[in-house]
């Protein structure tokens, strides 16, 4: 049965397990901004823990989306295991530097993605991922963006105090 609903898509098997391999980091993205969210409430960066919430709430949003592609063009879309998540960070600026890493590690995802797509002939998923490529571009430059604060504003005296209150304006300026 399982090679007759095979027939019945256009994903091919590569695709299909490369977007599930996607649908899983978006996942483990989402899972790392709630525990960043969460160590920043701790440590009293409120704007800060907002901006993360907010950030794990869209790398869900990218794995649902994701996820409902697989799907809807016939394949097996896998839930992924989340493990591994730090809930421990060392220091404030090291949550957003670990942030900007994960946003450019999904980028190059990405490129991968659409670069098997393009030597698949995939055209259609290599279409529906051009919405992540444009998303990446916002999502690289708001998390490069937060961590050059660090560097413009200093953590010193009232810096921390001033780099989570600018945190979360870079990401309405960004949208």
């Amino acid at each position: 049965m399982k090679d007759l609903m095979r027939m019945k898509t256009s994903l091919k098997e590569e695709i299909e397990n490369i977007l599930n391999e996607q649908v899983k980091m978006e996942a483990h993205a989402s899972a790392k901004y709630l525990a960043m969210a969460s160590w920043c409430d701790r440590n009293g960066y409120e704007n800060s823990a907002d901006y993360f919430f907010k950030q794990s709430e869209e790398e869900r949003e990218h794995m649902l989306k994701i996820f409902k592609y697989i799907s809807d063009m016939g394949g097996t879309a896998i839930s992924p295991e989340v493990t591994k998540v730090p809930n421990d960070f060392d220091s404030f600026r090291g949550v957003f530097e670990q942030a900007l890493e994960s946003e450019i590690s999904v980028s190059q995802s990405i490129n991968r993605i659409i670069d098997a797509c393009r030597k698949n002939h995939d055209y259609m998923t290599e279409k529906f991922m051009h919405w992540f490529l444009q998303e990446q571009i916002e999502e690289e430059y708001v998390a490069r963006r937060a961590v050059e604060l660090f560097d413009v504003i200093g953590e010193e005296g009232v810096g921390r105090f001033m780099i989570d209150k600018q945190v979360i304006e870079i990401k309405y300026s960004a949208e």
